[in-house]
């Protein structure tokens, strides 16, 4: 048998052994993540265990590897868990597809899923608008915010600001959306935008080393500000990304929290992604325990955004943060 069969029937048997031990009516819901359990995890399981709700969260992690995820919707089509939970645009579109996906057979089309973390519902073809999300069997959560109030936060920390560097790649979809978004707003927004390739012609996982050296091609194009838009590889290598910045005086601003918090970004803008846990949560248990049509639900939208700023990184970037922005936001060092 290969491994991949191997680990497929080793989950398969797993999940049959918790379904065999769990009380009468009990749920199973299944959640696949692109890069562990973490506070978005954490939020979900603690909402759904709260409500009181019988129901098991079963907990896949790809690792980043998208090969795994047609085992993974094997195992669910095998399994049948009563919920899947998606988490980011790689692990959806691996679980799901696109709308023009739908009766190829290669996705979940039977079973209710919420999708989490998907920067671009719509660009990439997930769902067709917030009032639905175009499928019967699918429903999900969006947590961004507007790119137009990014740039406003950016103005009110710093009034010089004019150019906005950003790093994308091709092998995540979400990377270069989030890109060509950005070529269309930043006119409009009277910014101007400075986007390079981390590794052109690299249909793969780029090479982290280009990192820094993108970095200083942004410096010499004169970009004090960056947006990280929307990269799981530049937040799995956040610490080389971050301190590449800080070292050609550049500030990140990011929607990954955590770069902010753990790493050398300098500003966040974004809900925290335990509170989107629970909203995913919320929309989990309108459909189980309520009964609801997941296609019937409006894509939940995040509206409370926390601002947090990395005063280490401030100090050493020289940009301390004005006092009226201070009012607002959360001060945090290492």
């Amino acid at each position: 048998m290969s491994g991949s069969r191997l680990l497929l029937a080793f989950a398969i048997l797993l999940f049959s052994i918790v379904s065999a031990v769990a009380e009468d009516g009990r749920r199973t819901i299944l959640s696949v993540f692109y890069e562990g359990c973490e506070h978005l995890c954490q939020g979900f399981q603690d909402a759904i265990a709260e409500s009181g709700f019988p129901a098991d969260v079963v907990v896949r992690d790809i690792d980043q590897d998208k090969t795994r995820l047609p085992a993974i919707v094997a195992e669910a089509k095998e399994t049948r868990p009563d919920l899947v939970l998606t988490f980011g645009t790689s692990v959806t579109l691996g679980v799901i597809g696109t709308l023009n996906d739908v009766g190829s057979g290669r996705f979940l089309e039977d079973i209710p899923v919420v999708f989490t973390v998907v920067a671009d519902p719509f660009g990439t073809n997930i769902a067709e608008s917030f009032e639905a999300s175009g499928r019967p069997n699918v429903a999900g959560t969006f947590n961004r915010a507007p790119e137009s109030v990014q740039v406003a936060v950016i103005r009110q920390y710093d009034p010089t600001f004019q150019k906005l560097g950003l790093l994308y790649h091709s092998n995540e979809r979400n990377s270069v959306l989030k890109k060509e978004e950005l070529e269309a707003l930043a006119p409009t927004l009277g910014v101007e935008l400075v986007a390079i390739e981390l590794d052109p012609g690299n249909k793969g996982a780029p090479a982290p080393e280009t990192i820094p050296l993108r970095m200083a091609e942004l410096r010499e194009r004169g970009v004090k500000w960056m947006y990280l838009g929307s990269s799981s590889f530049l937040r799995k290598n956040g610490t080389l990304y971050t301190s590449s910045a800080v070292e050609n005086g550049i500030a990140i601003v990011s929607p990954y929290e955590s770069l902010v918090r753990e790493e050398q970004a300098l500003l966040s803008i974004a809900a925290r992604y335990y509170d989107i846990g629970r909203l995913a949560a919320d929309q989990a248990l309108r459909i189980l325990r309520d009964g609801e049509t997941p296609g019937d639900l409006p894509i939940a939208r995040a509206t409370d955004f926390a601002y947090v700023v990395n005063m280490d990184v401030a100090r050493k970037l020289d940009r301390i943060p004005p006092f009226a922005f201070l009012q607002i936001a959360e001060a945090v060092t290492h």
